[in-house]
């Protein structure tokens, strides 16, 4: 959960430029979060400095490289080549301010813009869509909104990418009217929506169960002469499946050229939800068919419809598959087929799995144990629940 930031409108005003009024939103963001954590990721461009081939010595040490080791060797290198009047640029400063963004490190990314500025670099629109998105995914709609709001009045015009962003951050927190209208002003302003502007919009849709205005974008994207991409069928379809709409779910499936393990993965769980589990028995045979490898997302969603299906022979077969695939099997794998177990009154065999799990290397969760306490109940077994509890 992102941590509150309150910046009043009040102190957007007239008497401060757009660099005054990030800086100011950094430092608050700073004093709420603090300095900030490791993330998932960091960029994979490389720096580029004015100066020669420069860049290419700093280059590797971001390069696809998840470590926040070689973040602090590329910030140390670049204050060696300021040191040595080597002049970064605005492109240099954007790079690490995604970077640290993407870490989570509000305190450097609020050095970096202090000190680019400082250094007669103005922030370029690139700056403040790196900023958009940021907040966006930090779960501050209001915060990219408001440096949304400031770069265009300070002549900085928004581009696509920062456009995206928001309408992305909108649907993120439900705030499907807004991404609407303000899809409605980038169209007004001649922003050409790009593929991934639909997906943002269509997946919005999706989750709110607004399944036709997801599917009037589809149709607008190919009037448009825009190629949906993967991920546009894969939103779709998981839509059509979130309200019960298989047919239109398979029909869509079948267009895809070569759909890949998470397509099948979405289907598969459709068709789970919708009780068919002899066409996903069918999908499924059709994926080893055309040399995917199923994962153990799969596995758990087929091993669960089977025994939800009362089809407890073939789930346990399947979960038996997992060894000889070499899959490890997870909490989802183990609680699907105890519960199974416990419903078809499999008790004990349910008890030996539970116990043998652990010692598979997979933990139980509270999930598991609720499972077997509630097997044990069915049973009236007073005993077991009390050992288990």
């Amino acid at each position: 959960m992102g941590v509150e930031i309150h910046i009043s409108k009040s102190s957007v005003s007239s008497t401060f430029d757009s660099v005054g009024f990030v800086s100011s939103l950094l430092k608050q963001r700073v004093s709420e979060r603090g300095c900030g954590g490791v993330g998932a990721s960091t960029c994979a461009a490389a720096l580029r400095f004015q100066a020669g081939s420069h860049h290419q010595v700093v280059a590797p040490l971001l390069r696809d490289d998840p470590q926040l080791g070689r973040w602090k060797e590329a910030s140390t290198l670049l204050k060696q080549m300021v040191a040595e009047e080597i002049q970064p640029d605005v492109v240099t400063y954007n790079t690490l301010i995604w970077g640290r963004c993407n870490l989570g490190q509000w305190h450097e990314v609020q050095i970096l813009f202090q000190e680019m500025v400082q250094r007669g670099i103005l922030p370029n629109i690139n700056t403040f869509s790196i900023l958009v998105d940021a907040f966006c995914k930090e779960g501050q709609p209001s915060e990219a909104e408001h440096v949304f709001e400031m770069t265009a009045q300070k002549g900085a015009e928004p581009n696509v990418v920062t456009y995206n962003s928001i309408i992305d951050g909108y649907f993120l927190h439900n705030r499907v009217d807004a991404a609407a209208k303000l899809f409605g002003l980038m169209i007004e302003r001649n922003y050409a929506p790009n593929v991934v502007t639909y997906n943002a919009l269509i997946n919005g849709y999706c989750k709110s169960k607004q399944i036709d205005k997801a599917w009037l974008l589809y149709q607008e994207m190919l009037d448009e002469g825009l190629i949906p991409d993967v991920v546009t069928h894969m939103t779709l379809i998981r839509g059509f499946c979130l309200v019960g709409n298989l047919h239109a779910a398979e029909q869509l499936f079948e267009k895809i050229q070569s759909p890949n393990v998470q397509s099948y993965a979405i289907m598969l769980d459709g068709l789970r939800k919708a009780k068919q589990m002899d066409k996903a028995i069918a999908m499924f045979q059709q994926m080893e068919n055309h040399k995917l490898e199923p994962n153990i997302v799969i596995y758990n969603i087929l091993i669960h419809g089977l025994c939800t299906a009362g089809k407890l022979d073939s789930a346990r077969e399947l979960f038996e598959v997992l060894s000889e695939k070499k899959i490890k099997p997870n909490v989802k794998a183990f609680t699907a087929l105890i519960n199974g177990l416990c419903n078809e009154g499999h008790i004990s065999e349910a008890f030996r799995l539970f116990n043998e799990r652990e010692g598979r290397g997979c933990v139980p969760d509270v999930g598991s144990y609720n499972v077997l306490v509630r097997g044990f109940i069915r049973i009236g077994d007073k005993l077991r629940v009390e050992q288990l509890l």
